[in-house]
């Protein structure tokens, strides 16, 4: 198993490179989170043995019991999936980043909860790009009054944005081109509001079939599943 996710890793690093290449960018400026969820324990070992140090989960009680039973400080823990306010208070001793904060509620609970302990949290605001219903994130025009909000907080750094473009099979991924393109117009035209603890940097977009379109238009952080840990039991990344 070690030698098939380290070949993953390996084959999903070539594909970033030839992306940046193709881009005119460094590779270096590109974070690849791998999506452990639904995977189990030792398959984060096997990754992080391999070099691999940034990790994603989707579900806040499986982030928490991974976050417990690894022993690797090192390990970047990122929340990725919808996340419910109240389930906030179990990851805040160890998560590093939450990808995922759609509105101000977030916000202050992540502030109350982080300075309990005087941690600082890295966060992502999640912006809905695809229209989709189904998918969370806060609406392009929504965002500016939670930039304002977060502004000052001494326990969140706001990092920059999330988005999550619309699903198409691999043959049509052009498609979602606009999606990664807005969000990228978005983060700069917010700018403004950028301060001590917010820094709009990062651009979190692509997974295992975008990531190539999503790093032409500027993503930062690739958020790869099925790619590197194989396929899972429902068409999610």
């Amino acid at each position: 198993m070690s030698e098939d996710i380290c070949q993953n890793l390996k084959d999903v690093q070539h594909r970033i490179e030839q992306a940046c290449q193709k881009a005119g960018r460094d590779s270096n400026e590109i974070t690849l989170i791998a999506v452990s969820k639904m995977k189990p324990l030792e398959d984060i070992e096997e990754a992080y043995g391999c070099g691999q140090i940034h990790f994603g989960e989707n579900r806040a009680k499986e982030l928490q019991d991974k976050m417990d039973a690894c022993e690797h400080d090192d390990i970047q823990w990122h929340m990725v999936g919808n996340l419910q306010t109240n389930k906030i208070k179990y990851m805040v001793e160890r998560v590093n980043w939450i990808d995922s904060v759609p509105k101000k509620k977030t916000i202050r609970e992540i502030e109350k909860r982080a300075s309990r302990i005087d941690r600082v949290i890295n966060t992502l605001i999640q912006v809905n790009i695809s229209g989709e219903d189904q998918k969370s994130g806060c609406e392009p025009e929504d965002l500016e009054k939670i930039l304002k909000y977060a502004q000052g907080k001494n326990h969140v750094r706001v990092r920059g944005l999330m988005g999550m473009a619309t699903f198409v099979d691999p043959d049509k991924v052009e498609e979602v081109r606009p999606e990664f393109r807005l969000l990228r117009e978005i983060r700069d035209s917010h700018r403004e509001w950028e301060c001590e603890n917010i820094q709009l940097d990062e651009l979190s977009m692509g997974m295992t079939n975008d990531m190539e379109i999503a790093i032409e238009e500027g993503s930062t952080m690739v958020r790869v599943g099925r790619a590197i840990f194989g396929e899972r039991n429902y068409g999610d990344d």
